[in-house]
Protein backbone atom coordinates (compact mmCIF):
# COMPACT_ATOMS: atom_id res chain seq x y z
CA UNK A 1 0.00 0.00 0.00
CA UNK A 2 1.38 3.35 -0.71
CA UNK A 3 1.40 5.41 2.43
CA UNK A 4 1.04 8.44 1.20
CA UNK A 5 -1.06 8.31 -1.34
CA UNK A 6 -3.98 6.11 0.98
CA UNK A 7 -3.00 9.25 3.57
CA UNK A 8 -3.91 11.99 1.05
CA UNK A 9 -7.43 9.87 -0.05
CA UNK A 10 -7.98 9.57 3.60
CA UNK A 11 -7.72 13.06 4.49
CA UNK A 12 -9.84 13.88 1.72
CA UNK A 13 -12.30 11.83 2.60
CA UNK A 14 -12.70 12.71 6.26
CA UNK A 15 -12.94 16.74 5.07
CA UNK A 16 -15.35 16.06 2.92
CA UNK A 17 -17.50 14.46 5.21
CA UNK A 18 -16.68 17.48 7.60
CA UNK A 19 -17.84 19.85 5.08
CA UNK A 20 -20.76 18.10 4.26
CA UNK A 21 -19.72 17.00 1.13
CA UNK A 22 -19.60 21.10 1.00
CA UNK A 23 -22.84 21.84 1.70
CA UNK A 24 -21.12 23.49 5.21
CA UNK A 25 -18.08 25.46 3.72
CA UNK A 26 -17.90 27.36 7.50
CA UNK A 27 -15.53 24.13 9.28
CA UNK A 28 -13.06 24.03 6.19
CA UNK A 29 -12.76 27.80 5.58
CA UNK A 30 -9.51 28.28 7.09
CA UNK A 31 -8.50 25.92 4.43
CA UNK A 32 -9.33 27.90 1.34
CA UNK A 33 -6.91 30.89 -0.49
CA UNK A 34 -9.48 32.53 -1.84
CA UNK A 35 -11.57 36.10 -0.66
CA UNK A 36 -15.13 34.60 -1.06
CA UNK A 37 -14.94 34.57 2.64
CA UNK A 38 -14.30 38.14 2.77
CA UNK A 39 -10.63 37.14 4.76
CA UNK A 40 -8.66 37.71 2.02
CA UNK A 41 -7.36 34.03 1.80
CA UNK A 42 -4.07 35.36 -0.12
CA UNK A 43 -3.28 37.78 2.63
CA UNK A 44 -4.10 35.65 5.30
CA UNK A 45 -1.57 33.08 3.63
CA UNK A 46 0.97 35.95 3.79
CA UNK A 47 0.61 36.97 6.95
CA UNK A 48 2.00 33.06 7.86
CA UNK A 49 -1.19 30.76 7.54
CA UNK A 50 1.17 29.12 4.31
CA UNK A 51 -1.25 25.79 4.64
CA UNK A 52 -3.74 27.97 2.36
CA UNK A 53 -1.51 27.87 -0.42
CA UNK A 54 -1.59 23.95 -0.67
CA UNK A 55 -4.67 22.88 1.40
CA UNK A 56 -7.33 23.60 -1.21
CA UNK A 57 -6.23 20.32 -2.78
CA UNK A 58 -7.90 18.48 -0.26
CA UNK A 59 -11.41 19.82 -0.22
CA UNK A 60 -13.87 18.48 -2.30
CA UNK A 61 -17.61 19.62 -2.91
CA UNK A 62 -19.57 16.90 -4.01
CA UNK A 63 -20.15 12.93 -4.10
CA UNK A 64 -19.34 12.69 -7.45
CA UNK A 65 -15.83 15.11 -7.02
CA UNK A 66 -14.51 12.87 -4.19
CA UNK A 67 -15.12 9.82 -5.87
CA UNK A 68 -13.52 10.38 -8.92
CA UNK A 69 -10.51 12.74 -7.85
CA UNK A 70 -9.74 9.94 -5.30
CA UNK A 71 -10.03 6.93 -8.17
CA UNK A 72 -7.57 8.81 -10.15
CA UNK A 73 -5.19 9.95 -7.24
CA UNK A 74 -5.45 5.78 -6.26
CA UNK A 75 -4.65 4.88 -9.91
CA UNK A 76 -1.86 7.77 -10.98
CA UNK A 77 -0.65 8.21 -7.22
CA UNK A 78 -0.35 5.25 -6.21
CA UNK A 79 1.77 3.92 -8.93
CA UNK A 80 3.78 7.37 -9.03
CA UNK A 81 4.88 6.65 -5.64
CA UNK A 82 5.87 2.99 -5.57
CA UNK A 83 7.68 3.54 -8.84
CA UNK A 84 9.88 6.69 -7.68
CA UNK A 85 9.14 7.03 -3.85
CA UNK A 86 7.06 8.51 -1.03
CA UNK A 87 9.11 11.84 -0.79
CA UNK A 88 8.91 12.35 -4.67
CA UNK A 89 5.25 11.80 -4.43
CA UNK A 90 5.21 14.38 -1.58
CA UNK A 91 7.47 17.10 -3.26
CA UNK A 92 5.36 16.72 -6.53
CA UNK A 93 1.72 17.18 -4.57
CA UNK A 94 3.19 20.34 -2.89
CA UNK A 95 4.75 22.04 -5.86
CA UNK A 96 1.99 21.40 -8.41
CA UNK A 97 -0.84 21.73 -5.89
CA UNK A 98 0.76 24.70 -4.64
CA UNK A 99 1.10 26.03 -8.03
CA UNK A 100 -2.02 24.78 -9.55
CA UNK A 101 -4.12 26.92 -6.25
CA UNK A 102 -2.06 30.05 -7.00
CA UNK A 103 -2.77 29.83 -10.67
CA UNK A 104 -6.80 29.40 -9.55
CA UNK A 105 -6.30 31.57 -7.36
CA UNK A 106 -5.37 34.58 -10.00
CA UNK A 107 -7.73 33.35 -12.34
CA UNK A 108 -10.91 33.81 -9.77
CA UNK A 109 -9.89 35.27 -6.54
CA UNK A 110 -13.47 35.56 -5.06
CA UNK A 111 -14.64 31.81 -6.27
CA UNK A 112 -14.41 29.06 -3.23
CA UNK A 113 -12.38 26.54 -5.42
CA UNK A 114 -10.84 23.04 -4.37
CA UNK A 115 -9.88 19.54 -5.40
CA UNK A 116 -7.31 17.45 -6.02
CA UNK A 117 -7.85 17.78 -9.47
CA UNK A 118 -5.15 19.92 -10.32
CA UNK A 119 -2.59 17.30 -8.79
CA UNK A 120 -4.45 14.54 -10.66
CA UNK A 121 -4.07 16.26 -14.35
CA UNK A 122 -0.42 16.60 -13.52
CA UNK A 123 0.25 12.95 -12.95
CA UNK A 124 -1.64 12.70 -16.03
CA UNK A 125 0.78 14.77 -17.89
CA UNK A 126 3.30 12.85 -15.79
CA UNK A 127 2.74 9.37 -16.75
CA UNK A 128 2.19 10.60 -20.69
CA UNK A 129 4.99 12.67 -21.29
CA UNK A 130 7.24 9.86 -19.25
CA UNK A 131 5.31 6.87 -21.83
CA UNK A 132 5.79 8.93 -25.18
CA UNK A 133 9.57 9.60 -24.61
CA UNK A 134 11.38 7.08 -21.78
CA UNK A 135 10.14 3.90 -22.72
CA UNK A 136 12.50 2.21 -19.93
CA UNK A 137 10.56 3.94 -17.55
CA UNK A 138 8.37 1.12 -17.70
CA UNK A 139 4.82 2.77 -17.32
CA UNK A 140 2.43 4.12 -19.84
CA UNK A 141 -1.17 5.03 -19.99
CA UNK A 142 -3.52 3.80 -21.96
CA UNK A 143 -4.23 6.26 -25.35
CA UNK A 144 -7.81 5.68 -24.14
CA UNK A 145 -7.53 7.08 -20.53
CA UNK A 146 -5.50 10.59 -21.71
CA UNK A 147 -7.83 11.19 -24.79
CA UNK A 148 -11.16 10.56 -21.79
CA UNK A 149 -9.08 12.69 -19.77
CA UNK A 150 -8.19 15.39 -22.21
CA UNK A 151 -11.96 15.17 -23.46
CA UNK A 152 -12.99 16.03 -20.35
CA UNK A 153 -10.44 19.20 -19.79
CA UNK A 154 -12.34 20.53 -23.03
CA UNK A 155 -15.80 19.90 -21.36
CA UNK A 156 -14.50 21.87 -18.35
CA UNK A 157 -13.51 24.48 -20.52
CA UNK A 158 -16.16 25.12 -22.20
CA UNK A 159 -18.44 25.37 -19.14
CA UNK A 160 -20.77 22.25 -19.62
CA UNK A 161 -20.22 21.29 -15.94
CA UNK A 162 -20.20 23.99 -13.70
CA UNK A 163 -17.93 25.93 -11.94
CA UNK A 164 -14.75 24.09 -12.45
CA UNK A 165 -11.38 25.16 -11.49
CA UNK A 166 -10.24 25.15 -14.92
CA UNK A 167 -6.72 27.19 -14.33
CA UNK A 168 -5.80 24.61 -12.21
CA UNK A 169 -6.69 21.83 -14.13
CA UNK A 170 -4.49 24.12 -16.72
CA UNK A 171 -1.31 24.44 -14.88
CA UNK A 172 -1.43 21.02 -13.48
CA UNK A 173 -1.16 19.56 -16.43
CA UNK A 174 1.19 21.64 -18.08
CA UNK A 175 3.52 21.25 -14.62
CA UNK A 176 3.22 17.44 -15.21
CA UNK A 177 4.06 17.36 -18.54
CA UNK A 178 7.21 19.55 -18.37
CA UNK A 179 8.09 17.36 -15.13
CA UNK A 180 7.51 14.40 -16.96
CA UNK A 181 9.83 15.69 -20.31
CA UNK A 182 12.78 16.60 -17.69
CA UNK A 183 12.78 13.30 -16.15
CA UNK A 184 12.51 11.56 -19.58
CA UNK A 185 14.99 13.46 -20.68
CA UNK A 186 17.28 13.01 -17.82
CA UNK A 187 16.98 9.07 -17.44
CA UNK A 188 17.33 8.71 -21.66
CA UNK A 189 19.51 10.89 -23.06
Amino acid sequence: MPPLTVGVIALCVILAAWSGFGSNLHPIKPLFLTEYFNDTGLQAALDGEFWRFLTPVLLHFGLAHIVFNMIWMWQLGGPFERRLSTQELLFFILTVGVLSNIAEYVYHPDIPFGGMSGVVYGLLGYFWIQGKFNPRFGMRLHKAIVVMMLVWFVICWLGLVGNIANMAHTVGLLLGMTWGFVSASLQHP
